[in-house]
């Protein structure tokens, strides 16, 4: 077992920094696991379908706040963290903190201490990198995985110039505007309230640290040092029976595509309602998030919990040599 990473050097952004976010307002919700504090919202009846939203990089849970009424308007309860280094969530100020395991060590042990089952994870850009972890890791309890614009990289596919561009800006660029950069990956754009509340998380430049750093993260060569747990977890999804939802936009340069090959390798895919997104960018939950947690509602309400099904594996087994 991989011990948790503890971290006693961090920055927490202070609370005032969020009076002015706009139509987002939930109760946030700590944890603390590692020596740092995660934050998430918990919206909706305690005993309703839960729904897991994971949000990526640079953004936080306040991506999702066109889903949520959506969701809770169907009878879905709603959770969002923040992930470390962004939102509501401590910040660690050591670059040497921060890694693509270490990410996923630290929300696992959020997910385990928070106890949360008979979940639907819909992920998205980093949330999927590590919530498709997460559901790896554990997937006893998830009851089904909807995925937008993302995916599970193993370093042997060809690396998108976009992608390529993003990474060497997050690196060497002196100008980092969190809310500029998220509206660059929106079809549609933001209001100047909505970049002030994508910057609000990050009022100097060391609490971007997470979000400079986290493109450097994404395995893009076969010899990356998280290679190997990729494809432990994409042998978990081979044989993921249980419901697999993808909901990919046409306007991502990046992952637009990506959703094929979860079509082919994923059994529990098969049949099920997919969808391209029509006008959206990367940021699908900015320009059409109303759309894509209806799709969401009308997916769980469509697959309802089999409670007399044998249970899935406590932990997946080892890859086949």
């Amino acid at each position: 077992m991989i011990a948790l990473p503890i971290v006693t050097e961090f920055l927490r952004t202070d609370e005032a920094c969020f009076a002015q976010v706009p139509d987002f307002p939930y109760t946030p919700h700590y944890t603390v696991v590692g020596g740092l504090r995660i934050a998430h919202i918990d919206e909706g009846p305690p005993d309703a379908p839960a729904v897991l939203l994971m949000h990526g990089e640079p953004t936080w849970s306040f991506l999702y706040r066109k889903m949520i009424p959506v969701l809770l308007a169907a009878g879905c309860r709603v959770i969002a963290p923040d992930l470390v280094g962004f939102g509501r969530s401590d910040k660690p100020t050591r670059a040497g903190d921060y890694s693509y395991l270490n990410h996923v060590l630290w929300m696992s042990a959020w997910l385990e201490a928070t106890d949360l089952r008979h979940l639907t994870l819909f992920c998205q850009d980093w949330g999927s990198l590590i919530g498709l972890r997460m559901v790896a890791a554990a997937p006893e309890r998830f009851d089904r995985v909807a995925l937008g614009n993302g995916g599970l990289p193993t370093g042997l596919d060809p690396v998108p110039r976009a992608f390529k561009i993003w990474r060497a800006f997050a690196r060497y660029s002196p100008w980092f505007p969190i809310g500029r950069i998220v509206q660059a990956g929106c079809a549609n754009g933001l209001t100047p309230q909505e970049r002030a509340a994508y910057d609000a998380p990050f009022p100097t430049p060391r609490h971007r640290l997470a979000a400079r750093l986290f493109p450097g993260f994404v395995p893009t060569t076969p010899n990356d040092p998280e290679r190997q747990r990729n494809e432990q977890a994409w042998e978990v999804f081979k044989r993921w029976d249980k419901p697999f939802l993808t909901l990919f936009s046409n306007r991502d340069p990046i992952t637009r595509g990506g959703h094929r090959l979860w079509h082919a390798r994923v059994p529990g895919a098969q049949g099920q309602p997919h969808a391209v997104i029509r006008g959206a960018g990367h940021f699908l939950q900015e320009d059409k998030g109303p759309e894509v947690a209806q799709a969401l509602a009308t997916f769980i309400a469509a697959t309802p919990v089999n409670a007399t099904a044998p249970a899935w594996p406590a932990r997946p087994s080892p890859p086949a040599a």
